[in-house]
């Protein structure tokens, strides 16, 4: 693969990218920052992609795997700086990436809101499965946990986000659940 064809992928998928590590990382100048170093990075280990495949799941694989990085950095210095645990990052909107067009503004606010309320155990496994489109077994290995631990993380996650977002609406659980 050339430069030319590089660049092509690169202008094809950089959208998909830049939300993904927005999402994970919680702001949009940190999202910027990583999407840039994530193609550099594939950009430099481009003899190991195998052309015959996906290019979309390749790249947001090393994406994924950046984002988990820079928030374990930043879970580091901030037990080595603050006893106070830092407030959780704030997630983009999710009108923007076509699934938030399907409901209500203020709907996708109060999801937006859930999701970054939860702690990060739940929330990189939701916003994995559900704005990247990654498996159980892809989401394992960027996690370093089992595809069952996966599982668990997400119906856990589920549970306190519908929890979380009829606590907020003023219903109880089991009116949100009938929604479902």
């Amino acid at each position: 693969m050339n430069k030319a064809d590089f660049d092509a992928l690169y202008r094809e998928h950089y959208h998909r990218v830049l939300g993904l590590c927005r999402r994970m990382l919680g702001n949009r100048s940190d999202a910027e920052d990583a999407a840039q170093e994530v193609f550099m990075r594939g950009y430099g280990v481009l003899e190991r992609y195998r052309t015959r495949d996906p290019f979309g799941p390749w790249i947001g694989a090393i994406a994924t795997n950046y984002c988990i990085d820079v928030l374990r950095r930043r879970r580091r210095r901030a037990e080595v700086f603050s006893e106070n645990p830092a407030d959780p990052p704030e997630l983009a909107d999710p009108v923007e990436n076509g699934v938030g067009s399907l409901i209500s503004t203020h709907e996708a606010h109060a999801i937006t809101q859930a999701v970054e309320a939860l702690p990060e155990r739940y929330r990189l496994p939701i916003v994995l499965a559900y704005y990247a489109d990654a498996s159980y077994d892809e989401i394992a290995n960027a996690l370093g946990i089992t595809a069952n631990h996966v599982g668990v993380l997400l119906l856990r996650g589920k549970q306190r986000l519908r929890r979380d977002l009829a606590d907020s609406a003023g219903g109880g659980p089991d009116e949100l659940h009938q929604e479902y």
